[in-house]
């Protein structure tokens, strides 16, 4: 693991990198609360933009930063109106950033991670 500070829109965070087939961010508990971006690595964003079709809750993160993806293969679950609502890869790639957490509301076309 590997520790390191980010500024956000002038906001600094402590983060926390793992990798584990491609690497993930996680912050301290009491970060998370004002965090807006969940991370975006020295390669900085990738050219495919995934955004979120509508508002609700990231349910679940089932692809992390580094790893590859096929068209159609789920990257993240929203929870939608109490429905799980899987969010697609839009063609083969490798995930950039994700710009959300497990547990966030999100709005509909939040930016929610991308690829390229």
């Amino acid at each position: 693991m590997k520790e390191y500070k980010i500024t956000v829109n002038g906001t600094s965070y402590d983060v926390t990198v793992e990798e584990k087939g491609g690497a993930s961010a996680h912050t301290s508990h009491h970060e998370r609360k004002e965090e807006k971006k969940a991370s975006t690595p020295a390669g900085g964003e990738g050219s495919i933009k995934i955004e979120a079709g509508a508002a609700g809750k990231v349910f679940k993160i089932e692809k992390h930063i580094g790893e590859s993806v096929k068209t159609g293969e789920t990257i993240i679950v929203l929870e939608v109106m109490k429905m799980e609502t899987p969010v697609v890869a839009p063609s083969d790639g490798v995930i950039k950033t994700l710009e959300v957490q497990e547990g966030q509301q999100i709005e509909a076309n939040a930016l929610l991670a991308t690829m390229e």
